[in-house]
Order: C-alpha cells, then structure tokens, then sequence
C-alpha cells in the first residue's frame, strides 16, 4: 500500500512557506498581495486583494494568506490567482451558507450559489491552506427551518468549480464540510495531497478531477443507517473520465459503523428542456479508485447505491450503479471487495485513468 503521512483539518502543517513547498507558486517568496491581521497585509480581505488583480491574467497573481478565518463568500472570476497559506490548518476561508437559505433577494441560495469559494475562471491555485464550509449540518438535521432543495436544503459547498474553470490545481488543502463539500463540475483539476471531509455526495459534479494521494474522510451523520456517499458523478456520456481517485486513504470519524459508507452514486442533475425539466440523460456518471485504501466502513455489497431522478414523463426512476461507469482497481484494506456489483477494471482499463488521459494535456507542474 501506498502510505502517506497525511495532515487533517486539526493539524498544523510544517511551519514556513518552504517547509511546505510553495516555491512552485512564489519563486523567491514574492507576492503580489498579503492578506494578514494586523500591519503585515496589504489588503483588508481576500476579495479586496482578488478586485487588485490584473483581469488579463497573463501571469500569476500570488496571494499571501495570513493565519486567521477569512469569513466571506469568495468569487474567483479572473483567471491566475493563486492562494498560499502560511499554515495549512490555521488558514482558513470559510463562511455557512447552506442551500436552502435565502439570498438578499429572498430567493433560495441552491448548490450551485451555496459555496464558500466559487472559481469560474482559469489557472486557479491554493496551497497549504483550509477551505470550509462551517453550516451546522448535523444541528438542522431533524428540522431545518429553511427551503427545501431537493430533497433538503442542507447542501452547503466548500469548493465549487463552475464555469469556465480549468486547469485548478489544489495541493495541501483541507476541504471541510459535510453534505455536498466539493462540487467539481467544470473543467480540469487535479488535488494532491488534500484532505477531504464530508457524508453526503461530498465529491460529486460533472468535470475533469484527479485526486491523488488524498485523505477521503467520510462524517457521521447521526440516525442515519446510510452514513453516506463519497463520489458522485455527473459525468457527460461524452466524456471518458470523471472524478479518479489514485492511491487515496478513505478514512471515516470514530463514530462511523462498518459497512455504512457508499463508494458512491451517479447523478443526473434535472435540467430544463423545450419539453420540460428533468434529470439530464446526456449524464452517465463516471468514478473510478485506483490503488486506494478503503476502512470497514465502505459497504462490501453492493458498495454503489442507486440514486433517484425525475425521468422525462414525470415519474421518479433511479439510476442503477451498473448501468453507470463506477468502477475500481486494485483496492486495499478492510473495506476493499470485490464482486459483481463492485466492478474492478483490468490493468489495461485502467491504464486508461492515468494522469495524462484524466487531465487531457494540462502540463501541470511537477
């Protein structure tokens, strides 16, 4: 088994920029923005630091963030900007926004508008810092007290890459949330050494994403017998990879029973068509672990769960596993199995995932 030493969201990483890296995203320690407490920033906010950034992005706009919660809903809309953060656990972008809450216009926040960071614009970067999305999940759980979405509206996004995203690069993030954390629905990205938290299709969306070496971390959800889904793809039919997982931990918290964890589910998102709204049959989900060590509380059988949508006459149908591409290769550890419903790929097929085929020419830096 691949073994790495992985830091989670209450460590703190190896002081110092150098320690951790970074030289790859600020040759000679050279930013072009500090956002820090006290007399040491040059800017008050991430937001304020991201509006001084050229709109061209002919080159990368390198942030400095200091320790501290920087609390605020961040858009991403120009193309170049990397985050670097002094410290991996004490760096943290976060706010609560939950889908289901009202907008200042009294409309519903949904998925797509509920993320603590949205990125819509290419060469996007962050480094050794944490992205969260703080919602009290488990509190509104029994009750929430705002609009449904779905079937609830507790979806509360971490990450979402939407848009014209492209070529995201994420090494030595703490992703934290709970339902629906990192929403990877365009483009391409790859996450290197991240660690990932969450319970509900806390992986899911449409585009191009690698995961290597990552700590996938699935959250107990109380009272639920289904404890969650880790990936959960909307992968276009058209497209050959979705969201690959290469050598990654899948680790659960203490409370987390054995065999009550999906490795995930396909997803067709209801879209709105001249004949009407429903779930988007061009999408036939895409998720593959390669090499990945899993704990007890992956479920041997059937390991992928069906999910439901609202089929073009109206009815409510569900998506059967084996009629997507969900698939492993060469899994470890107590939660590994193998099976007619858990279907592995041969070496051939999944020399078919590797990093060049899944991240489709991106020259990412090494």
């Amino acid at each position: 088994m691949h073994r790495r030493t992985f830091l989670g969201a209450g460590l703190t990483a190896a002081a110092g920029l150098v320690a951790c890296r970074t030289t790859r995203w600020t040759p000679n320690n050279e930013f072009d923005a500090v956002v820090a407490a006290g007399d040491g920033g040059t800017h008050a906010s991430l937001a304020a630091a991201i509006a001084d950034a050229p709109a061209d992005g002919q080159r990368p706009w390198r942030i400095r963030v200091g320790r501290g919660r920087w609390y605020g809903k961040l858009v991403i809309d120009k193309p170049n900007i990397h985050l670097i953060g002094d410290d991996r656990a004490a760096c943290v972008i976060t706010h609560d926004t939950a889908a289901g809450m009202r907008r200042p216009d009294g409309e519903p926040w949904g998925t797509w508008g509920c993320a603590s960071v949205i990125v819509r614009a290419p060469d996007f970067a962050a480094h050794n810092l944490t992205i969260e999305n703080a919602f009290d999940y488990v509190g509104n759980l029994g009750s929430p007290d705002f609009q449904p979405i779905g079937p609830n509206g507790l979806q509360a996004v971490a990450l979402m890459l939407a848009g014209d995203a492209d070529r995201s690069f994420f090494e030595h993030v703490d992703f934290i949330g709970h339902q629906d954390t990192l929403f990877a629905d365009a483009g391409r990205s790859l996450f290197r050494d991240c660690h990932v938290s969450g319970s509900v299709d806390f992986i899911f969306g449409a585009g191009r994403a690698l995961f290597e070496d990552c700590e996938i971390t699935s959250r107990f959800r109380p009272g639920k017998p289904r404890q969650g889904y880790v990936a959960v793809p909307s992968t276009p039919a058209v497209q050959e990879q979705g969201l690959v997982f290469s050598r990654c931990r899948l680790t659960r918290e203490a409370a987390v029973p054995d065999r009550s964890v999906a490795l995930g589910r396909a997803w067709r998102p209801g879209k709105t068509f001249p004949d009407g709204k429903y779930g988007d049959p061009s999408a036939l989900g895409n998720a593959v672990f390669l090499s990945c060590w899993m704990d007890a509380h992956i479920d041997s059988d059937p390991g992928w769960d069906p999910m439901g949508y609202t089929a073009r006459g109206g009815e409510k149908v569900k998506l059967d596993p084996l009629d997507a591409r969900l698939f492993e290769y060469d899994s470890r550890g107590p939660g590994a199995a193998r099976s007619a419903t858990r279907r592995w790929l041969d070496a051939s097929q999944a020399a078919g995932y590797a990093p060049d085929r899944v991240l489709a020419g991106w020259a990412v830096p090494a």
